[in-house]
């Protein structure tokens, strides 16, 4: 999978993935009215409102960009409804030959972490079939319980040619707490530098044509760390959180990427799909909020082209 994501990248020219990452306050009140006419202004309700908010914006964008990352967990706040919404969701982008990161973020160990493993990249088996559970093509995982939560993912990656992005340096503002806390017994350098070894080490086992099936995850928000962990971990494929809402733009980010111009694609979650309600796309009012959303997908193709790569 990573070799169709970089295929992806390269007929787009956008090293962009679109964070479907939808909240009740980002769908305009139309959308609202229809779907609580329908089901009830309830979970059902509110899932169904989730659903159709996405939809446009997956039909207005998927043939500027690679990638979609839907985050999970603004989808379980709608419990069963808004998992169903969420399989809905990774199903759709798929019909759309978009490549499907599950912004999931699990981290476990020994049968638990097998199970994650096996519900979001594998398949299950009942009976005599194998059945995929929410199949997406990459999912996000939290190594912080060391290689037996890592492991269980990259043997389901081996056997479904699918991957992963470890996370590595977050762009939240607290990910220095414990990120870029010094080791002593590793030459007081920072933990992240440490993760970002590992990662390398772990991408071996794994490989592409080009890059590996395992990558990272680092925030735009932190260019100078990215700039080092690029060296760390040259095969990885770097996912960068933090463009725009966040405050990362396209000259933060030329460390990410290789001297090819490959290797890091960007997020970019309600900058993109809540592009409406900034005034720079108000133009579009709240009935136009997919064509705000592809203007900016334009938009933030345009920074990266000139200022990233």
């Amino acid at each position: 999978m990573i070799n169709k994501l970089i295929e992806n990248i390269k007929q787009t020219n956008a090293p962009i993935v679109v964070g479907l990452d939808p909240m009740l306050k980002y769908v305009p009140e139309q959308i609202m009215k229809k779907a609580y006419d329908k089901c009830g202004a309830n979970l059902e309700g509110a899932a169904e409102a989730i659903w159709q908010f996405n939809k446009g914006i997956i039909d207005a964008v998927y043939d500027l960009i690679p990638a979609v990352k839907p985050q999970i967990a603004m989808y379980e706040q709608f419990g069963i409804p808004g998992l169903i919404v969420f399989k809905k969701t990774v199903d759709y982008c798929k019909d759309k030959d978009l490549v499907v990161i599950g912004d999931i973020k699990r981290g476990d160990i020994g049968s638990t972490s097998e199970a994650y493993a096996t519900g979001h990249l594998g398949k299950v088996k009942i009976g005599d079939e194998e059945f995929a559970g929410f199949d997406e093509d990459f999912v996000t995982v939290n190594p912080y319980l060391g290689s037996d939560g890592v492991q269980p993912f990259i043997d389901v990656c081996a056997k479904e040619k699918k991957g992963i992005f470890v996370l590595v340096k977050t762009s939240n503002k607290s990910s220095g707490e414990f990120q870029d806390r010094k080791i002593s017994d590793a030459g007081d350098r920072p933990l992240y530098e440490l993760v970002g070894e590992q990662v390398d080490k772990w991408g071996k086992q794994l490989m592409g044509d080009e890059y590996s099936y395992v990558g990272a995850v680092v925030g735009a928000t932190y260019p100078e760390q990215g700039k080092i962990l690029r060296e760390l971990m040259p095969k990885a494929y770097i996912l960068v959180p933090g463009y725009g809402a966040q405050g990362g733009k396209g000259a933060d980010l030329k460390h990410f990427f290789n001297k090819d111009g490959l290797g890091a694609i960007i997020n970019s979650s309600r900058g993109i799909i809540a592009a409406y309600q900034n005034e720079k796309y108000s133009r579009f009012g709240a009935s136009g909020y997919a064509d705000a959303a592809r203007a900016a997908v334009i938009e933030m193709r345009k920074d990266i082209s000139e200022n990233a790569l």
